[in-house]
């Protein structure tokens, strides 16, 4: 809200919206009138839960990077193939959109999401590093990118049911698919518990400057302010 050339967050007017139906009330209120869900000014516990969603869904990511995505078997040999090892064996065949494809929604853009979401959990405690702006268009990037994210498992899954030729050829999804859906539901929860709003409460100094200049029960007055 822009208020006299000056941009203010709701908080800063002593407002707190709903996160469930977006309804503005006055501060202090417990609940929304609109829809009753909780209301809260901040989440004190939203980096706590990102950071942990964050470290399982890396956890994750690196198995499903070495155990094979796919295994094909026919009657005179069978392969398995990692996520970046197939690409390259697509790309070795000529299909280079393909691969190209699945190197970016496998390899490029889960790395792109831990990095942002890492990127804005520091910037929050120790200070941004760029605009409100630029941070929250970069969480919204990342929220939208969530849900394309399985693009493997439901290649491999279609594949899988469609190429059962008996004991000609089959095809099965390796160890690595398993890891690779828990890595993005992982991302996924760590970016819905993020609290966008302690992206505007960074403008002067990060949670964890004021903190340590707050000295000795710092921490519990900001849990309070939230």
């Amino acid at each position: 809200m822009e208020v006299a050339g000056e941009l203010k967050t709701a908080r800063e007017l002593g407002l707190v919206g709903c996160t469930e139906c977006m309804r503005v009330s006055p501060r202090g209120t417990r609940t929304c009138p609109r829809c009753g869900h909780k209301l809260r000014s901040r989440d004190p516990n939203s980096l706590q839960k990102v950071w942990a969603w964050w470290l399982v869904g890396l956890g994750c990511y690196v198995p499903a990077n070495l155990y094979p995505m796919l295994e094909t078997r026919t009657l005179v040999s069978s392969q398995s193939d990692t996520i970046v090892g197939g690409a390259v064996e697509l790309a070795h065949h000529g299909n280079w959109g393909v691969a190209t494809i699945i190197l970016i929604a496998s390899v490029l853009i889960p790395v792109a999401k831990f990095v942002v979401l890492a990127g804005l959990a520091i910037g929050v405690w120790y200070g941004p590093k760029a605009t409100e702006r630029r941070r929250h268009f970069l969480y919204e990037i990342v929220e939208y990118i969530g849900r394309w994210s399985m693009i493997d498992v439901f290649v491999v899954a279609i594949l899988s049911s469609l190429v059962q030729l008996q004991s000609i050829a089959t095809i099965a999804p390796g160890r690595a698919s398993l890891f690779f859906a828990l890595s993005v539901i992982f991302t996924m929860l760590s970016a819905q518990s993020f609290d966008s709003r302690l992206i505007w409460d960074t403008r002067s100094a990060g949670i964890g400057r004021e903190r340590a200049a707050s000295g000795p029960g710092g921490e519990r007055k900001f849990a309070r302010g939230n």
